[in-house]
């Protein structure tokens, strides 16, 4: 295995490239803005990331298709909390809380990662796969210490790749909350089917109205059948249902199968694929939305608890409590599925 260290003076305004073989091809550039972005490339497609901003993936782009969400944002910006970039096709929310805020909560919404400005970024690249890591070491005086390594990991001609994040509590004496979910913005295409090997009584519509939401009487007239009916929105076949957002949460997924296999059929091409352990991962959400500025179907977000903030995932008994040096991993898989496997 080679490893590559990144370091900030290699990103300048043009792409250059730091690393070519015969499948992979790595560059570095930075926005406008100044964000620092690596591109790596295979023989299916890219994915452009974030190495020192939360280790973000912005953009996803395989057999010449676009996984990401429609969003406002041309470019990434740095900031405090994930509002101040909510444009990429994958970011980390947590990792002390996560989800919307409740009126009991104090953190920003889906936590303080998203945007972390990172310590460091390494590239280990194999004969048939390349990975990017990023390490932080977040302490507050008083308060919690903890040490955090996201990693993205794409193979030799795949358009799958995995996603994960490994935290370790830091304190010598002092447990620390942790609420995670891996926030994936898969792109909504009307017309979309959505399969899960998880029954769909396991899963709730959210009825809660966060503070960004601002319901119209279609909206709520349509929730109240959605929520009486108890059925899982599995076609996106009406996108005039999906302003503002539907939610679902989807609970202890554990009780139906060791592994979540969630799949969502765009086209008769292209399908796209989220899997993860659900000893990892017990909850997931899943978030639809449509109107002119923002679309996305985010048909699958792996977590830890509901994502309605940190006070109710202690209510709820779900916000985990890691010990001193306790640590916790979480991998989930992602990305376009060859049509092989499509349907299954």
């Amino acid at each position: 295995m080679t490893t590559f260290k990144l370091y900030k003076d290699y990103f300048e305004d043009s792409e250059r490239i730091l690393i070519k073989n015969d499948e992979f091809i790595v560059s570095s550039f930075k926005y406008s803005s100044g964000v620092e972005a690596i591109k790596i490339k295979n023989s299916r497609g890219y994915l452009v990331i974030l190495p020192f901003e939360g280790l973000m993936i912005w953009e996803a782009m395989f057999d010449n298709f676009d996984l990401k969400m429609k969003n406002t944002f041309k470019q990434p910006y740095s900031g405090k909390q994930i509002t101040d970039s909510y444009g990429p096709f994958l970011f980390h929310s947590g990792l002390l809380s996560s989800g919307n805020p409740g009126p009991e909560d104090d953190h920003y919404a889906h936590g303080e990662f998203p945007l972390t400005p990172m310590d460091s970024s390494v590239i280990d690249i194999k004969d048939d796969e390349i990975k990017i890591s990023s390490q932080v070491e977040y302490v507050k005086g008083f308060g919690d210490h903890y040490f955090a390594e996201p990693s993205v990991t794409l193979k030799k001609g795949s358009a799958l790749f995995d996603v994960r994040m490994f935290v370790k509590n830091l304190s010598e004496y002092q447990d620390m909350p942790l609420q995670y979910l891996t926030h994936i913005n898969y792109k909504f295409v009307e017309g979309a089917e959505i399969m899960q090997n998880i029954p769909d009584r396991a899963f709730e519509l959210r009825t809660s109205i966060p503070d960004h939401i601002h319901p119209t009487k279609e909206w709520l007239d349509f929730t109240g059948e959605v929520s009486k009916s108890g059925k899982l929105i599995n076609k996106l076949d009406d996108i005039t249902h999906f302003d503002p957002e539907i939610v679902f949460f989807g609970d202890e997924l554990n009780k139906f199968a060791e592994q979540a296999e969630f799949r969502m059929k765009m086209d008769d091409i292209h399908t796209v694929k989220v899997s993860f352990d659900t000893k990892q991962y017990p909850y997931v959400t899943r978030w639809l939305m449509y109107n002119p500025d923002l679309q996305v179907a985010a048909f699958a977000l792996p977590a830890t608890s509901r994502t309605e903030g940190r006070t109710a995932a202690k209510e709820a008994g779900t916000l985990i409590m890691l010990k001193p040096q306790e640590s916790r991993d979480f991998e989930v898989t992602t990305g376009l599925e060859d049509e092989s496997v499509e349907g299954k």
